[in-house]
Parts: C-alpha cells; structure tokens; sequence
C-alpha cells in the first residue's frame, strides 16, 4: 500500500521552500517505463512551470489539489489563454484533467501547496514535455514577468 499522510506531504513542503526551484516531487511508480505516472508536487508560489504539451506520445495529465491553491491555465497554439480554474480544496474544485496536445502550465497561488498528479507513462525525458516558444524556459529573466501577466489577464 502507499501512504499519503502527513509526515510524507509535510516533508516535500518543507523541502520545496528550501529548493532553487521552489517546487518537489515524489514518486510514486518505482520505474520510469511504469504506463501510469503518479506523484505529488509541493510548489511554492516563486516556482514557474513553463507552458507546455504532452504529444508524441500523447498523454493525459490528471491534477488534484490537496493542500494550497493552484491555478491551471490552458491556451491556444498562440499562447491565448482558453481555459483556467483555481484548484482549491475549501470551494470544493478539486482537479482537472488536461487532455494530450493542450497547451497548459500550473500557477502556484498560496504557499505550500500540494498537488497529486496523475499522467500517462512512460515516462521518458527526451519526449515527454513540448515546452511553448511563446513562453519564456524556465530561469530566463522574463519567466517571473511573464506570471505576473498571465495572472493580471486572469484578475488574480
């Protein structure tokens, strides 16, 4: 059996603050080519996920909230936001399910927020995320700018 409990979620929090990125994960499948990825991500409102897809091989990607707020953004091949909602445990959203080839980046919106997600293995590093060119990579200077326009177009 795994166990989700308050000792394991507590300790990817605190570690997630800690961390350059301000975002962990812990694994639940033992292997990499395991066809069902789960995990858990303790994510700090600093951390930025850079836009991206999941095709060839297409894969459906599931996020429940536990812990915090997330938001989940959705766009266009353009980069024009299409959908959204705010997972959060206290207005009852729970989670999403992203569907292959869509556009999407999550958006930490409360410190120490946990998230469970579920994708589509295997899980393989040299295909498993198309990242947008729309959008700034992770760790250039405009990343954290750019958040902060997505959030205004959102009116969080």
């Amino acid at each position: 059996m795994i166990i989700i409990d308050k000792k394991l979620t507590d300790g990817l929090v605190r570690d997630a603050v800690n961390l350059t990125r301000k975002r962990k994960n812990h694994n639940f499948h033992r292997v990499f080519s395991d066809p069902m990825n789960r995990m858990l991500h303790a994510m700090e409102p600093e951390t930025y996920v850079q836009p991206h897809k999941h095709e060839d091989p297409d894969k459906r990607e599931v996020f429940v909230i536990l812990k915090g707020r997330v938001v989940i953004v959705e766009f266009d091949d353009a980069g024009i936001i299409t959908e959204y909602i705010i997972l959060d445990p206290l207005t009852g959203n729970f989670g999403a399910e992203i569907q292959p080839r869509t556009w999407h980046c999550l958006i930490v919106l409360e410190k120490g927020s946990l998230v469970y997600e579920v994708k589509d293995g295997p899980y393989d590093p040299s295909d498993d995320k198309h990242f947008a060119s729309w959008a700034p990579a992770e760790g250039d200077p405009g990343s954290e700018e750019y958040k902060r326009a997505l959030l205004k177009q959102l009116r969080l």
